[in-house]
């Protein structure tokens, strides 16, 4: 809960906030629409005729797009602001967080993705269900659906609050906008319009990200200002 802290105290301290042109908001909509475009074309015109095809994209999906999904799936809005406002009001520690998140890819690849794939398992739940019994499938199932029950308002709160600052829109309306665009591209398109979608919105993502640090280093005077002012500022650590 770090990350949002920070992220709300951060909006809280805003005195005046930039303002979203209509630039911004032809971007914005344009993601929208787009993304309910793919997850009608997908769910209309892609072959959806099995529950393998709807919740397994009949497993003939490519590396990229999936790999891709997967990375961009597992960072939202508080992840990118709420890293840099961490980073901002204390050091570059975090980064070490990324370091154990690499062994953990790295065991899980090795060690529980080969018992997955040889099992030709779905989910984690199904194993837990061939390991025990399903009583312990569905406590499981309960306990994560509860733990995203909790989660997932957090994850549509931030952005929609940082939207509502720089645009003046109700964060009522536009979380039920965003919310129903995703319930919908995905009740439509399955697994496929979700991995889709994420492949396109990672290069707009990406794209933004290096538009920000570009733009920024030009306007402190290049990396070395900035390595030098954060250093002298007390958040470069790296391993203390």
């Amino acid at each position: 809960m770090s990350l949002l802290n920070v992220t709300l105290d951060s909006f809280q301290d805003v005195k005046e906030a930039a303002q979203f042109t209509w630039l911004d908001h032809s971007v914005f909509a344009f993601m929208l629409v787009m993304s309910t475009v793919v997850g009608v074309l997908i769910g209309v015109c892609g072959k959806q005729d099995t529950k393998v095809d709807y919740l397994l994209g009949g497993k003939k999906m490519g590396i990229l797009p999936i790999s891709m999904s997967l990375i961009f799936s597992h960072l939202s809005g508080v992840t990118f602001m709420g890293m840099p406002a961490e980073i901002y009001t204390y050091n570059t520690m975090y980064f070490m967080t990324n370091v154990a998140g690499l062994f953990v890819a790295l065991i899980i690849g090795y060690v529980f993705l080969p018992v997955f794939f040889n099992l030709q398992l779905t989910s984690t739940y199904e194993y837990l269900e061939l390991r025990f019994d399903q009583k312990v499938r569905i406590m499981a199932s309960l306990l994560f659906t509860v733990s995203l029950l909790l989660y997932l308002p957090i994850v549509v709160y931030v952005p929609a609050l940082a939207f509502n600052h720089v645009s003046g829109i109700s964060i009522h309306f536009i979380t039920t906008i965003v919310v129903s665009v995703c319930v919908l591209y995905t009740m439509l398109g399955g697994i496929k319009a979700v991995v889709w979608t994420d492949f396109l919105q990672s290069f707009v993502t990406m794209g933004s990200c290096l538009a920000v640090i570009i733009l920024g280093l030009i306007k402190i005077g290049g990396f070395k200002n900035m390595w030098d002012i954060s250093y002298a500022g007390g958040r470069i650590e790296f391993f203390e």
